[in-house]
């Protein structure tokens, strides 16, 4: 059986890391993630004392987390088996190429009812970049080629933790809007972000500079701000589960529950059969 072909070049991912932190990062992703994550964890209201973070910008993790085990992005995490009661996915799981693999050993390395905390990019994130990219490649050279990476929807996120194994799974999202003085500057800022096109699918040789030309001339085109500037769009996907443990919340068994809910809301309750009472327009806003 053939194997299939990595979707993302791990030492394309790891080249553009390096050249970030050696030329001075773009990390205001990085810190918007931080942000949300401390958030969260204000939120759940415990004490966490064995953390790991998995991160491909250590630097900055370990400074927010001094006392925590820091270990690299990678293919295979070394984490040790039920060590930790925190396990941090820090704005890496985007650029996997398993991340229900990653999630496993996350799940694996949490004690029992231990947090498993992801932050990463999402479906939406450069959908101006793709597009402008798109139309100008079909039009200089009548083709289309990989050149901004796919991201998960938030839509496909949770199922993904159920299939990895963690209880009481969410996911949410917070998009970001961000403008550059020019579609130049926006690219600069992904190279410092350690972001550019990391697939392993991608044009290898150099591109035509009439492509970019272009590309800039419809994304000013179709997003440009009132201002001048460009706007992009980056959107932050957070993912928590738990380790299974038998003291987590269950689901109640349906038909179970003592009270009817036309009760608390003092209404009567329709058969299956009754047909809907139509309002007003009004109404219905």
């Amino acid at each position: 059986m053939a194997e299939q072909q990595a979707l993302f070049d791990r030492q394309a991912v790891q080249r553009g890391r390096a050249r970030a932190v050696k030329q001075g990062p773009a990390l205001f992703l990085h810190e918007d993630a931080l942000f949300e994550v401390q958030e969260r964890l204000i939120d759940v209201n415990r004490a966490f004392t064995k953390i790991a973070i998995v991160t491909g910008f250590p630097g900055f993790w370990a400074d927010a987390f001094p006392t925590a085990t820091v270990v690299p992005d990678a293919d295979v995490l070394n984490l040790d088996a039920a060590a930790h009661d925190l396990v941090i996915h820090a704005m890496c799981l985007h650029s996997a190429n398993d991340p229900v693999g990653q999630l496993v050993q996350c799940r694996r390395a949490l004690m029992a009812d231990g947090l498993c905390l992801v932050a990463m990019l999402g479906g939406q994130t450069l959908v101006e970049l793709r597009q402008a990219l798109g139309a100008a490649e079909i039009a200089v050279t009548d083709g289309l080629s990989p050149r901004v990476a796919p991201m998960a929807e938030i839509r496909d996120l949770g199922a993904l933790l159920q299939r990895a194994g963690f209880a009481l799974p969410v996911a949410d999202s917070t998009p970001r809007t961000v403008s550059y003085r020019s579609v130049l500057h926006l690219m600069r800022d992904l190279r410092a972000m350690g972001e550019a096109n990391p697939l392993d699918a991608r044009q290898k040789n150099f591109s035509k500079r009439d492509l970019f030309a272009e590309a800039a001339r419809i994304y000013e085109d179709i997003f440009t701000l009132p201002d001048g500037t460009v706007r992009a769009t980056f959107e932050m996907i957070f993912l928590t589960g738990w380790a299974p443990d038998a003291s987590q919340q269950k689901p109640l068994r349906p038909g179970s529950a003592l009270t009817r809910l036309a009760d608390v809301l003092n209404t009567t309750e329709l058969g299956a059969d009754a047909k809907p009472v139509r309002g007003t327009e009004d109404q219905r806003r």
